[in-house]
């Protein structure tokens, strides 16, 4: 009887495996590493303007991550304002100061992105200044930042500031004061955005008119009372030495120098 090849169980001879095939391990480009999107530029442009507006700051800093290292348009991108702006405000709220100096410094801006771009080259050298002395900063302290740290011409028009605010700044600022010496939080934010200003430093500057104001109407409340009785100036404090004349807010108009003040 002759002798064939093994066969299986059912009869039929075992099928030979397949040869193992070697898989290729393929690395990833550097210029692929992170998605592609296809923008143009003024879309990219627009997409930040959005981003920006919406106070979004962690989906802007994915957008700007999302944009491939070799775009087609990087020197277009590179003169793109709101891409500039955008990518100084990641840096800004990322604590990348360094960053953000850079874009301030080498890139100029317009008027209209002014007022914020000078709130965070002052903020980032107040957080650094706060930092290295380990205690919050006085106005004092602030002052010499400022003299030390002045704001770059290219977000900066050259005009002189009066009390750190611009005389633009400081006229809306007393005109809306006129109109209600206690804004609600919209206001505030609203008047935030008409003057560059932060919201808290829109309410810092309410704040100090009103104590100026109450100050003067207390003083001009004494003089009026003086001349009216033809006595001298009356002692206004109490048994435990604090003030205790009673002061109607806002009785008095200010006087034009009080006014030139402002």
């Amino acid at each position: 009887m002759a002798v064939g090849p093994p066969t299986g169980g059912s009869g039929n001879p075992p099928h030979p495996a397949p040869p193992v095939q070697p898989h290729p391990i393929l690395a990833p480009s550097p210029l692929f590493a992170l998605p592609t999107l296809n923008f143009t530029a003024s879309q990219v442009a627009t997409v930040c303007e959005t981003l920006e507006e919406s106070g979004d700051i962690e989906r802007l800093a994915r957008f700007l991550w999302s944009l491939p290292v070799a775009h087609p348009n990087v020197t277009e991108l590179d003169r793109s304002e709101a891409v500039l702006r955008a990518r100084a405000i990641v840096a800004y709220h990322t604590g990348h100061f360094r960053e953000l100096y850079s874009i301030l410094e080498r890139h100029k801006f317009t008027k209209t992105s002014h007022g914020k771009l000078q709130a965070m080259w002052l903020e980032a050298h107040y957080h650094e200044a706060e930092k290295l002395r380990g205690r919050p900063l006085g106005p004092v302290d602030k002052y010499r930042v400022r003299k030390k740290f002045p704001l770059p011409r290219t977000i900066w028009d050259g005009e002189q500031k009066t009390h750190c605010f611009k005389e633009r700044t400081r006229s809306l600022l007393r005109e809306w004061y006129l109109q209600d010496p206690y804004p609600n939080p919209t206001k505030k934010r609203e008047l935030a955005q008409a003057t560059g200003l932060t919201p808290t430093q829109v309410g810092n500057w309410f704040k100090n008119r009103r104590q100026r104001d109450r100050a003067a109407a207390a003083k001009n409340s004494v003089s009026i009372v003086s001349l009216s009785t033809g006595s001298r100036p009356f002692d206004c404090t109490g048994p435990n030495g604090k003030f205790n004349v009673a002061v109607r807010r806002a009785a008095v108009k200010p006087s034009p120098q009080e006014n030139a003040n402002w």
